[in-house]
């Protein structure tokens, strides 16, 4: 029994080693398409999928709901690399909104709707606070008092007799007891 289920654990394995490359290359096939972004008033798209001809990538445009062609809605020319390109509308109003990527050879790189919602406008309320007048003295370590030099070697006089006194305890009870 011992070898059947090291077999069956072997031929499980290779059964997902052979899947993962079938799943990989229908995933590649699929395509990059567009990728659509808003921030506040401005509508960006960006694609891969575009190859420069003539020093044109193609022309991305943006529709509102009641038009229905490329041609009537805001065109920009597309910018970028070879492995990236985009565009930008700014000042857009608020509502819904289609943008669909034409490449300059004339094949369509992908259509998205996005939504351009009114950005909150940053409000600031200020409320007088008192000031404290002395706090914690953070550059002083935390002590707001100054202290003078007869009580810092008081203090440091404790601490030593202290320690010499731990160490004497230790180690008297460390020695066997007689009696």
């Amino acid at each position: 029994m011992r070898n059947s289920s090291s077999v069956l654990r072997s031929g499980l394995t290779v059964a997902v080693a052979a899947a993962l490359p079938i799943a990989l290359a229908s995933a590649a096939v699929a395509g990059p398409g567009i990728s659509v972004s808003t921030t506040g008033s401005t509508v960006s798209v960006t694609t891969s999928s575009c190859t420069q001809i003539n020093g044109s990538w193609g022309t991305a445009s943006l529709l509102t709901s009641s038009q229905g062609s490329f041609a009537q809605g805001r065109q920009v020319t597309l910018s970028g690399t070879s492995t990236s390109q985009s565009a930008a509308w700014s000042s857009v109003t608020p509502g819904t909104y289609t943008v669909i990527v034409v490449c300059s050879d004339g094949t369509t790189a992908g259509t998205q709707s996005v939504m351009v919602s009114t950005a909150p406008s940053p409000s600031r309320s200020v409320t007088p606070s008192a000031s404290p007048s002395r706090g914690v003295m953070g550059g002083v370590g935390g002590s707001s008092t100054d202290y003078g030099t007869v009580t810092l070697v008081a203090g440091g006089t404790l601490v030593g007799s202290g320690l010499l006194a731990t160490a004497w305890y230790l180690r008297r009870r460390n020695k066997p007891h007689r009696l």
